[in-house]
């Protein structure tokens, strides 16, 4: 068995049943295989759940996807029964010790999600959790955002759009008169002089004018970044709401959301975008959708911006292209800010073919794996270099 094909094919399952796995989660339990292979289902089952679940309402979902994989029509090696040690017994009350879940014996799973028994509707009822808000969510600003519940990614939204401070300034050709410092402006100063016997008493000074500086986000929806798109769409609608942000996402080919993310609430412009990016959550060819960008109509807003790619830099495309495109980038834009949400991990080197070819031409490398981390990445996109 190939142990990383094996625990990639089942992150993505997992994934694709909603439940929020780690980005590092496939190769934990990569890793777990290599030390000790399973005898048989049953410690199959144990190590993929420590490995890959972090949440109680993922559980049942990856029952389910273990289900599908070994205990429905897929042809498989004969296994034996779970041992006992790996049996959970259940501890509610009224049950014995000894008592098994259903389905242990006969072959089923080892163990599967169980709902708490002897609890009434009025139990339910008194235990109603209270609304999310931003001080009960301060203590998960460094939560990685596969972690955090659909309700809390849309809080985090939310904050996001009051944490953008002004935006990137750029110096134009025209000057402004006014203020100390700057070039005297012989002209004007010449022109106040006649009123002084043509004495320059007074120096009329002038400074270049700046204008905002156009934000131009990449936003990677690949399968592999499939945790944090929902987050980055979230950002590049605050980016969009607050100062010039044209917004693209890519995966196999590249799409233009900005229209998409300038109306209504945030939950409607994360709702049309989702149906309007057709190749989210597939394959991933960075460098050929960067030079698709690049050759579109759509090419000349990199001139002079900051661009700011939202990726794990899992490129299908060989480094060169990579390379060749990452270079015309490069000439084209001001500045180039690169998150990944893996640079967070640690020990982590940008060792992939396709984030290795793209690091000469940046200029930041951040991770963007929790909210703190965006902090980092909005201030990086706003300072002035």
């Amino acid at each position: 068995m190939d142990r990383a094909a094996f625990a990639v094919a089942f992150t993505e399952r997992l994934r694709a049943r909603g439940a929020r796995v780690d980005l590092d989660a496939a190769g934990t339990l990569a890793r777990a295989l290599a030390v000790r292979l399973p005898d048989d289902v049953g410690e199959l089952y144990w190590t993929a759940r420590v490995c890959l679940v972090r949440r109680s309402e993922d559980l049942a979902r990856f029952d389910a996807v273990f289900a599908d994989a070994f205990e429905g029509g897929v042809p498989r090696a004969e296994t034996t029964p779970a041992p006992s040690s790996l049996r959970v017994r259940d501890a509610s009350p009224g049950t014995s010790g000894g008592d098994e879940p259903e389905g242990a014996a006969s072959g089923g799973l080892p163990w599967t999600t169980l709902s708490s028994s002897g609890e009434s509707d009025d139990d339910e009822e008194s235990h109603e959790l209270p609304e999310l808000s931003p001080s009960a969510l301060e203590a998960r600003a460094e939560e990685p955002f596969e972690r955090l519940s659909d309700a809390e990614v849309a809080l985090l939204g939310e904050w996001l759009a009051t944490l953008c401070p002004d935006p990137p300034r750029r110096r134009t050709r025209r000057r402004a008169r006014g203020g100390s410092g700057g070039k005297v402006a012989l002209r004007a100063t010449l022109a106040r002089a006649r009123r002084t016997g043509w004495e320059p008493l007074t120096l009329v000074r002038e400074r270049p004018r700046k204008r905002p500086r156009r934000v131009v986000v990449l936003c990677d929806v690949s399968g592999s970044m499939r945790a944090q798109a929902a987050v980055h769409l979230h950002l590049a609608r605050a980016l969009t709401s607050l100062m010039e942000t044209e917004t693209f996402t890519f995966g196999i080919r590249t799409t233009r959301l900005t229209p998409l993310l300038r109306r209504g609430t945030v939950e409607d412009a994360v709702a049309r975008v989702t149906e309007a990016v057709t190749d989210r959550f597939g394959g991933t060819r960075i460098a050929a959708s960067l030079r698709e960008l690049l050759a579109s109509r759509h090419g000349a807003l990199l001139r002079g911006a900051v661009v700011v790619v939202l990726s794990d830099g899992w490129d299908s495309d060989p480094a060169e292209s990579m390379t060749a495109a990452m270079t015309r980038l490069r000439r084209r834009a001001h500045r180039i800010v690169w998150a990944n949400p893996r640079a967070a991990a640690p020990g982590f080197t940008p060792s992939t073919g396709g984030m290795s070819a793209a690091l000469p031409h940046c200029d930041a490398l951040l991770p963007a794996h929790s909210f703190t981390a965006l902090r980092e990445v909005i201030e990086a996109v706003t300072t002035e270099r």
